[in-house]
């Protein structure tokens, strides 16, 4: 600043000496002008940046007086809570010191109530593998059974299937059995005053023709009238090849009287009579002789107990047993 105020009185100093002044000394003093003037210009420029610089460092400062006033006050709290903080360790630090000693008391006076409950817990544990295996021998138990049942039930059903079957047959034996029947008794519907019946029972049609239709007193030979009965009962049975024929012969009670022929009792008698049945049966129709059983009963089987002559009269006969043939059915029976 000082040099910027000399500078006008050099330039009197120099318009004053220069008429006396030689060229050269105002040749250096302009120089020196000069000089001083481009000082003076830098001076200036530097005066101008530092005082930039003063007013940012100002700036600047002031930022830093409030940073340092805010980690002052920052400070002051964290070492509030560093007071706190340590107050409350101390605290923790002791309640942990009498937990600890209170653990160790425990640990102390407990051991033979812990080793009890060990034991406890052992036998626990023993008797819950116990009880797991007596489960898994139960599960085995249950699975074998379920393995029968299963088995079971399939029996069960091969075996419902199996009597519905048989009920199936035995329905359809029924029906053909009542066709039977009614079959026959249309057929011999007109020896019916003559001492002949039909009847449908256990399952067999039972034609029962009084001896007198048949045969005469003591005789093995078939009466006309009784044959024709029997011709006719022979074409029911060719149409009805499923049917076996079973021809029994029956007497009443009295003795057979003694001679020297084959005939030598009523059980020769019933046998013979039956057997000329059968014949006559054979001879009138297709009736294949596989199907044919003779018998003879003789007195033993009465349809009538009593000792009169009506129940004589009806113990001599002759019965005819139809039976359908059940060959299924029995196959049936033997597949079980």
């Amino acid at each position: 600043m000082n040099i910027i105020k000399q500078i006008p009185l050099l330039a009197v100093l120099v318009c004053t000496a220069h008429s006396c002044v030689s060229p050269r000394v105002v040749e250096d003093l302009k120089s020196k002008n000069e000089r001083c003037e481009v000082d003076n210009t830098t001076l200036k420029s530097e005066n101008e940046r530092l005082s930039t610089s003063k007013n940012e460092m100002e700036v600047e400062l002031e930022d830093f007086k409030k940073e340092m006033k805010g980690l002052k006050r920052d400070t002051s709290i964290l070492g509030t809570s560093l007071s706190k903080m340590t107050k409350n360790y101390d605290q923790i630090n002791e309640l942990y010191e009498l937990l600890l000693s209170k653990k160790n008391e425990l640990l102390a006076g407990n051991v033979s109530q812990t080793n009890q409950l060990m034991t406890k817990l052992q036998m626990t544990e023993e008797d819950l593998q116990k009880k797991e295996d007596e489960l898994r021998a139960l599960e085995r138990v249950l699975n074998a059974r379920k393995v029968d049942l299963d088995l079971m039930k399939s029996e069960l059903a091969d075996r419902a299937k199996r009597v519905e079957d048989l009920e199936k047959i035995i329905s359809d034996k029924d029906v053909a059995v009542k066709a039977l029947k009614d079959l026959v008794a249309n057929a011999l519907k007109g020896f019916a005053s003559s001492g002949l019946t039909v009847e449908e029972r256990n399952g067999k049609v039972y034609v029962s023709m009084e001896a007198k239709l048949l045969f005469g007193s003591g005789s093995t030979k078939i009466d006309p009238k009784g044959k024709k009965a029997l011709v006719k009962l022979a074409k029911v049975l060719e149409a009805n090849r499923d049917v076996n024929i079973m021809v029994e012969g029956h007497t009443d009670s009295d003795k057979y009287p003694s001679t020297t022929g084959a005939i030598k009792d009523n059980w020769d008698l019933s046998v013979m009579r039956a057997t000329a049945v059968v014949r006559i049966l054979k001879e009138s129709a297709d009736v294949h002789p596989r199907r044919l059983t003779a018998a003879g009963r003789g007195q033993y089987f009465p349809v009538d107990d009593g000792d009169t002559a009506a129940a004589k009269k009806k113990n001599r006969r002759i019965e005819i047993i139809l039976s359908p043939k059940l060959d299924e059915l029995f196959r049936l029976l033997e597949s079980n």
